[in-house]
């Protein structure tokens, strides 16, 4: 997997080279939004990036109301984690990232890494199992491929 990653460095930085320093920002720029989309959507589906389905959540006693009724519904895990508000890029000439910022930054490893952490402020501590939320797929490496044409040809 590294020597793919060095391969498509090799490949892309030779197209880059290129380009002027703002062209090359611009062009990263527009990339690293596709990939981040494309995380985005895998963690919405709740695949690492091997494909393989995150382990479930640890299953709650349900509130229930009047009549039975359940008062809480299902929310999708690392709903808000997703967004662009915390998900985000950086591109110059020479490099894009995509990753977490803030306070998130902290949930997030914890998660990925599968680590062991307070579930309130002054709560209980948990080990929360490993759910890798960024990394590089096969499917990606096309992504950063396709897309990096596409906005070459752009400019």
């Amino acid at each position: 997997m590294s020597d793919d990653l060095h391969a498509l460095e090799a490949w892309a930085g030779a197209l880059l080279a290129k380009l002027q320093p703002a062209q090359r920002r611009a062009v990263n720029h527009k990339v690293a939004i596709d990939l981040r989309r494309s995380q985005a959507q895998r963690i919405k589906a709740q695949q690492g990036p091997d494909g393989a389905a995150y382990p479930a959540r640890k299953r709650r006693k349900e509130f229930k109301g009047k009549n039975g009724r359940i008062k809480r519904q299902k929310a999708a895990m690392f709903a808000k984690i997703r967004t662009a508000k915390y998900l985000k890029v950086h591109a110059d000439p020479g490099q894009l990232t995509v990753g977490f910022v803030g306070k998130v930054m902290h949930i997030a490893r914890v998660h990925h890494e599968g680590l062991t952490d307070s579930v309130s402020k002054k709560g209980p501590k948990y080990s929360y199992p490993a759910r890798p939320l960024l990394g590089f797929s096969e499917e990606d490496r096309t992504l950063v491929r396709e897309s990096l044409l596409t906005h070459l040809a752009q400019t």
